[in-house]
């Protein structure tokens, strides 16, 4: 009986091909914004977590509030004083404190140009500190001493030849704003952006590259335990209020843990993926009134038929279940076409991303119970759309529908 069915539903769709297709086109663009967006979503979300897997969880960061698209504390009028360091060491929790300044660089070698971010190598610090608090690996070379004036480490992504058309080795000398640096180190690969494209240079030479004042852009503050993260982030703000003068809730300052700044992240990327899901449920319902409509004109058309089957014997449950059949294969072919569509969309967004960011960094995520949640959907919206001409069509008396004309 199944068999019958199909059979019977694969040559009305077959016979009304073009009208079918056009049926499938709001499922399927729904379907496609839906897998588009969760496949690619959760590959940037997983690119964002990853830019802060270098840190270590026991990590705050103080940045001075200012222009957020360029580097932290930029721009801001009231930059973090380093005699801050000594006062906050002393703070209860505190393991250690350092002050970063971080600048754009640009990079030239092999007579290319590269733009990226010089970060500062923490001043009379030891190869330690980079370890307890960004947890950063050396591949190649050596960590930078406190007496190197002229030497960088550089990200793992110099050492691939897309940069400059020639990847960067140990002792090869790059040039940033004018002054030629050796490299020294190669870091490891950390799958962070900020890090990979980075170079690392001692505190001191930073600062005469750039005219830079006795300010940080950041300070990072290990704490003791990962336990006392709470009461060392309220102890922080408590002594900055009070050294920048400012009154609770109106702060020129933020005091954020990596979990903090993920969770706010986070937050932001569900409002995106939120919005577009309206989208795609707007798309997938236009396109189950599609359905609903050409089912409706499907029972018109086929009403000689239906009376013909009901003649002979055929019962109202099975002209249903036949209707239904149709309509809800109708969804599902939408649903596959649109997961195709959207796994292909997905893939080349991801490309594209990769060659402008770094490769590899946006990782498509499409779990397969996903795909058949989808087709399940799919499926379930061309049922829901063709119950009603469904149901009409098996009320259908046998006399009548042998005599209507079209």
């Amino acid at each position: 009986m199944i068999k019958d069915n199909l059979r019977v539903v694969h040559s009305s769709l077959k016979r009304r091909k073009l009208r079918s297709w056009l049926t499938l086109v709001g499922i399927l663009i729904g379907i496609t914004a839906v897998i588009t967006l969760i496949s690619l979503g959760e590959g940037i979300r997983g690119a964002v977590t990853s830019q802060f897997d270098f840190l270590n969880p026991e990590v705050l960061t103080i940045r001075a509030d200012g222009i957020t698209m360029a580097p932290p504390g930029t721009g801001v009028s009231n930059p973090l004083q380093e005699k801050y360091l000594k006062d906050i060491q002393k703070i209860k929790g505190v393991d250690l404190a350092i002050g970063r300044i971080i600048e754009n660089a640009q990079i030239k070698f092999n007579g290319r140009s590269h733009f990226s971010i010089a970060i500062s190598f923490p001043k009379n610090g030891d190869k330690d500190i980079i370890k307890k608090i960004v947890q950063l690996e050396i591949e190649k070379g050596n960590m930078l001493d406190s007496s190197d004036i002229y030497r960088i480490v550089v990200g793992s992504d110099y050492s691939k030849s897309d940069m400059f058309g020639k990847a960067v080795e140990l002792r090869d000398e790059l040039e940033i704003e004018g002054k030629k640096f050796k490299v020294k180190g190669i870091l490891e690969k950390k799958g962070s952006f900020i890090v990979d494209h980075s170079v690392i240079i001692n505190e001191d030479p930073l600062k005469d590259l750039y005219n830079h004042e006795d300010t940080y852009e950041l300070i990072v503050v290990k704490v003791e335990s990962e336990s006392e993260i709470a009461q060392v982030k309220e102890r922080l703000e408590r002594y900055l209020r009070k050294e920048r003068d400012v009154d609770e809730g109106e702060e020129d300052f933020t005091v954020s843990s990596p979990e903090e700044t993920l969770k706010s992240l986070d937050s932001t990327l569900f409002g995106i993926q939120l919005f577009i899901y309206l989208i795609a449920a707007i798309s997938i319902l236009v396109g189950g009134i599609g359905i609903a409509n050409t089912m409706y004109t499907s029972v018109l058309e086929r009403t000689r038929d239906i009376g013909v089957m009901k003649a002979i014997g055929a019962k109202d449950s099975q002209i249903t279940v036949l209707f239904l059949l149709e309509s809800g294969l109708l969804g599902l072919v939408g649903g596959i076409v649109g997961i195709i569509f959207g796994a292909s969309t997905s893939i080349i967004l991801a490309k594209i991303g990769n060659k402008f960011l770094s490769e590899g960094l946006i990782q498509i995520n499409l779990p397969l119970e996903f795909i058949l949640a989808t087709l399940i959907f799919s499926f379930l919206v061309g049922l829901i759309s063709g119950i009603v001409p469904a149901i009409k069509a098996s009320k259908l008396k046998p006399i009548d529908a042998l005599r209507y004309r079209r």
